[in-house]
């Protein structure tokens, strides 16, 4: 079946967005009361959670406290949802190399473009307005994001929630991820995927990718992204 779709992870994929992320988890702890503050090292081994409420989740149960409670937690994660949106509209974050390119050029094509992500709906919404000037809807025709699915990656649940919503059957479409879980769900969907390691994700094991490249500019990519 001829290639009709590319589904895109967000975080580490589009734009080396996570210490943004890291950024607005330590304020929002300090700004709380809360004397937790992720160094690299931490946030490197936190993201192997997916979800950010998880990894304060993981965060805690780690220290051994069963404080803050879990809906308070889901409290905090609001407050950095929003405390990210701020640093992110406040400029400094731009896409990975030939990510504009790939999709101005697949657009051309006649693909559609997806967002299969873990990360949650205004976080998707802040990328799009910081990277593209426009809201997402208007650079994404489908978004599949992490709280619309019950299990997150490396569970396949949010790239098949992406297939579905494109009707369209795995083979129709390549995905693209940064991290060994985004592999995983992404396999796991039954879809081609093309990985390019991101800051936080370079020492990953992405032997079962179809191709890992530098980045995505055209000089890296294989032949079947050659429009």
């Amino acid at each position: 079946m001829s290639l009709r779709a590319l589904i895109f992870d967000v975080d580490g994929t589009l734009a080396e967005t996570e210490e943004a992320h890291r950024q607005a988890f330590n304020e929002t702890f300090a700004a709380g009361g809360l004397d937790w503050h992720w160094s690299v090292s931490d946030y490197t081994q936190l993201l192997r959670t997916t979800g950010g409420k998880e990894r304060m989740r993981r965060y805690r149960d780690g220290l051994g406290f069963r404080d803050p409670a879990d809906a308070a937690i889901a409290l905090m994660h609001q407050r950095k949802t929003a405390r990210y949106g701020e640093i992110v509209a406040g400029g400094g974050l731009a896409l990975r190399p030939g990510v504009r390119a790939l999709i101005d050029v697949a657009r051309s094509a006649g693909l559609r473009i997806a967002v299969a992500t873990t990360t949650n709906r205004p976080n998707v919404e802040a990328l799009s307005r910081a990277c593209w000037g426009k809201p997402a809807d208007a650079v994404f025709d489908v978004i599949a994001a992490g709280d619309e699915v019950s299990a997150k990656k490396p569970a396949p649940d949010v790239f098949a929630l992406a297939l579905a919503r494109l009707d369209l059957p795995p083979e129709a479409a390549i995905a693209f991820e940064d991290s060994e879980n985004g592999l995983r769900s992404a396999k796991g969907a039954g879809l081609r995927t093309l990985v390019t390691p991101s800051t936080y994700t370079a020492r990953d094991d992405f032997s079962a990718a179809d191709w890992v490249c530098r980045d995505l500019s055209a000089a890296h990519l294989p032949d079947a992204l050659r429009f």
